[in-house]
Order: structure tokens, then C-alpha cells, then sequence
């Protein structure tokens, strides 16, 4: 007598063989059996006319808030998930000290567009160190497995507190930082993430951790390693295309940790993900764990009156309208000649990939109601033109591309060219490793771009 005996599903096992109708046997949680005829259970399931399949694991969501009240973890338990992993993208609830809270519920909102309304009614933070937020998630019965990971924006706000943002940390702090890592992985959690994208950003700037210093990322990894590894998340706009960027995530690997990060195709790099497929297969060939994420959609952007990019929030002429409320601004926008000296006027910015995303005209599109998820070339804003031309309609005056301001500018201070949103520090090259992270990680090479010894 098993346990449980599902009947009569069409059984697609993931091995990629086709479908067949079969029972299926489940002794002690785990599948015993899958025939035509496997026996009776002490419970049934007829499922005539159902897919009856392994559940699978949605390796990127946000749950982190959700999961502390929500049992059922919709949507991606309706998905045919069985567990979820969480705390991506560097944004999460713990560690924390109290009083911080808030801080992390704005970022949390500002990058995954979650309500904070939500966020500060369900959440009770019961917790402050990671381990104690582990405990807070058992104490609830839920339909899939949940697994966490310490979020890099947590961490920072945790031992910098007002810092959080700041670039510059001392020895004492990365060995801090590495510590409550390590800590939390012996708790439970899977493993660490951070994010690198200027797509990541609140009212304060980009998130804390997005212009750290590799020196305090593999700090970090260090203490994991000593832990007994785990799993480092990060999304970054540069990984394709940057070695630097691609020395330190080798270094990671090679510490024994599973390096997973998100990998699109770049319009400004159209073949950079090849090198970053090569190089990933070619380290896992030789024992480490490099695991790219590659989503099913490509990612877009949605731009309007109310978001912190669209193709005229740093034009010279839009710029007195930047603090003003939406109805005045688009009550500005109806006047022609603004109009007509925004689409004229160059876009000012010192931030390259928000300059290429503003005015790249062949990849903005009509949202349109309902929208259409897979527009055609000749329906973007430069096919558009192109059709107006070609019919000998005038188009205004000609789109103009994005101008790069030089110089840099501190954080949060959008210079006197920027956009509130848009203007950030230039990446910096990285340094050859300080004595105090030699010290911590005593294996690494002085200089990162060097052969091991």
C-alpha cells in the first residue's frame, strides 16, 4: 500500500521523452513507482485528464516579504513550481536592525515594483539576524519549499548603516560583512546576491552595493567558502562585456562557490553574451560552477511622464519641468514648440547605458492597449519615421542621439546636466588588491588580471 497513488495523468517525467498515461506511486515523499499499474494508495488521485510532472524550481523571485505571511506563494505555486528561491538582486529583509526597516521596504518597492503598502502591512519582523529570519519562515506551513539568500543590500545596511551607499569600507567592515554572510549560510541560507545594474536604483541613487569594490565581493565569497559554499547571485549590466567583471567571478568560482547571474543579449554589445557562454561553459568543464540565467523574454522597459528614464528627462528644454507634478508637465508638453526642441535636442548624460536606452529609437515602441509583446521593426519610433518619409509626410524635426556629459558627479547629486535618476559615478577600473583584503583572502593574486601562481 503506497502512500499516495496518482492515476490515469498523462506523465511527462522531464527527461524529455514524450508523455504517456501512467500511476504514479509516492512513498514517503519520494515517487517508488510509475507504471500502468503500480498499486493501491492509502490516498488517490484521479487525474484523467491532468499533467501529472515533477515540480520545478523558480530559481529568481521575490518572495522575501510574501513568504513571511503567505502560505500559498501565488503566483509560482500555480506555475508548477515546488520551490522557490528568493532574496535576488541584492534587494531582501534581513539581516536588519530596527529602525531600518523602511529603508528596506523603499528599495525592495523601487527595484521590484512591490507595494510598499503591502510590504508594511504584512510583515512583522520578528527577526534581525538571517538565521532568525530563517526561523520566522518555518514557523509557516506553504504549498512549495522556499530558499534564501542573504541580500547585499540587507548586509550593507546592516554594518554601515547610513553608509549603506558608500563605496569606500574599511578592513574591519568587508571582514564584518564576510562574517554575517558566512553566519547566515550555516543557518540555512543558499547563498549571497547583488546587483550591478543601473536598472536598480530609489530616490537615493542606484542600490547600495552596485559600485562596490570587487575587494568587498570576494570578502564576501571568502567567508561563504569558509562556510562551506553556496550559491553567488548577481545581475550586472557590464558581465558580458567586461573582463574585469568577468576576473572576479572566476575568482568566486574558483573559491568552490556556484556563480549564477542573469545574461541577455546587449543591443550595445550585440555578441557579448557568446563570450560570456564560452567562457561559463568552459569553466564548468573544468569543475567550477559558472551558471548564467538566461530568461524565455527578452527585458524591456517601460517609459512615460512618471518613470526615472524616457527619451527627453535630459534634454536641456525638459529640465525645468523635472520637479514640476504630472499634470503641469503634461500640460507643457502640448505646447508644439517644446515639442519640437525636445525630439531637436540632444539627450545630456553622463551615464552611457542610459544614454543608449533613452535614444535608441529602433528598440522604443507604442505600448498600445492591449500591448503588443512582439512588435515588428518597422512599428518602432525609427520605423515610424521611416514610413513618414517614404509616404512624403514631414517628420519634424530629425532624433537626435544621446550626448555624453563628462566628468563625475557624487552620488545622489545629479550635477548640474543630470536628471534626477540618471546621473551616476563612472565605473571605476578595478585596484590591485589592498594589504588588509591580502590579508582576509591570502590565496587571491595582488592583481586580479594576473595568472595564479
Amino acid at each position: 500500500m503506497h502512500d499516495l497513488t496518482i492515476r490515469n495523468g498523462l506523465v511527462v517525467d522531464g527527461t524529455g521523452a514524450a508523455g504517456r498515461t501512467a500511476d504514479v506511486a509516492i512513498d514517503g515523499g519520494v515517487i517508488s513507482a510509475i507504471g500502468d499499474d503500480v498499486g493501491p494508495g492509502r490516498r488517490e488521485i484521479d487525474a484523467d485528464g491532468a499533467m501529472v510532472a515533477p515540480g520545478w524550481v523558480d530559481v529568481h523571485t521575490h518572495y522575501d516579504g510574501q513568504a513571511t505571511w503567505d502560505p500559498e506563494m501565488a503566483p509560482s505555486s500555480w506555475h508548477g513550481a515546488t520551490t522557490v528561491v528568493m532574496g535576488n538582486c541584492g534587494v531582501g529583509f534581513a539581516p536588519v536592525r530596527k529602525g531600518s526597516e523602511d529603508f528596506l521596504i523603499e528599495l525592495m518597492e523601487a527595484v521590484e515594483d512591490i507595494p510598499g503598502t503591502a510590504l508594511h502591512e504584512g510583515i512583522d519582523w520578528q527577526w534581525e539576524s538571517f538565521g532568525e529570519y530563517l526561523d520566522a519562515l518555518d514557523t509557516m506551513p506553504r504549498t512549495v519549499d522556499v530558499a534564501a539568500q542573504v541580500p547585499h543590500v540587507a548586509l550593507r545596511a546592516f554594518v554601515l548603516g547610513e553608509r549603506a551607499h558608500d563605496e569606500d569600507v574599511t578592513a574591519d567592515e568587508y571582514a564584518e560583512m564576510a562574517r554575517l554572510t558566512a553566519d547566515a549560510l550555516r543557518a540555512g541560507a543558499l547563498g549571497f546576491s547583488t546587483s550591478r545594474t543601473i536598472l536598480h536604483k530609489s530616490r537615493h541613487g542606484l542600490i547600495p552595493g552596485t559600485r562596490s569594490m570587487p575587494d568587498e565581493l570576494l570578502a564576501i565569497g571568502q567567508g561563504m567558502a569558509d562556510a562551506g559554499g553556496g550559491v553567488f547571485q548577481l545581475i550586472s549590466d557590464q558581465l558580458a562585456s567586461s573582463e574585469e567583471e568577468r576576473a572576479w567571478v572566476r575568482e568566486l568560482a574558483e573559491m568552490g562557490l556556484t556563480v549564477t547571474y542573469s545574461l541577455a543579449q546587449s543591443p550595445m554589445n550585440p555578441r557579448a553574451y557568446v563570450t560570456a557562454l564560452d567562457e561559463a561553459a568552459e569553466l564548468t568543464a573544468s569543475g567550477a560552477e559558472v551558471w548564467p540565467q538566461v530568461p524565455a523574454r527578452p527585458t524591456g522597459m517601460l517609459y512615460g511622464l512618471q518613470t526615472s528614464l524616457h527619451p527627453f528627462i535630459a534634454c536641456p528644454s525638459y529640465r525645468p519641468l523635472w520637479n514640476e507634478p504630472l499634470e503641469a508637465r503634461v500640460a507643457a508638453l502640448r505646447d508644439p514648440e517644446l515639442r519640437a526642441r525636445l525630439v531637436d535636442e540632444e539627450f545630456r548624460t553622463r551615464d552611457r547605458s542610459a544614454a543608449f536606452l533613452a535614444r535608441n529609437w529602433a528598440g522604443i515602441y507604442r505600448l498600445g492597449d492591449p500591448p503588443d509583446y512582439e512588435p515588428r521593426p518597422e512599428t518602432s519610433i525609427r520605423g515610424g519615421g521611416r514610413r513618414l518619409a517614404a509616404g512624403g509626410r514631414r517628420q519634424g524635426p530629425a532624433l537626435r542621439p544621446a550626448r555624453l556629459v563628462r566628468g563625475p558627479g557624487p552620488r545622489g547629486d545629479p550635477g548640474d546636466d543630470q536628471p534626477p535618476g540618471v546621473g551616476r559615478r563612472p565605473l571605476r577600473r578595478r585596484r590591485p588588491l589592498r594589504p588588509h583584503l591580502r590579508r582576509l583572502v591570502p590565496h587571491l593574486p595582488a592583481d586580479p588580471l594576473d595568472p595564479r601562481p
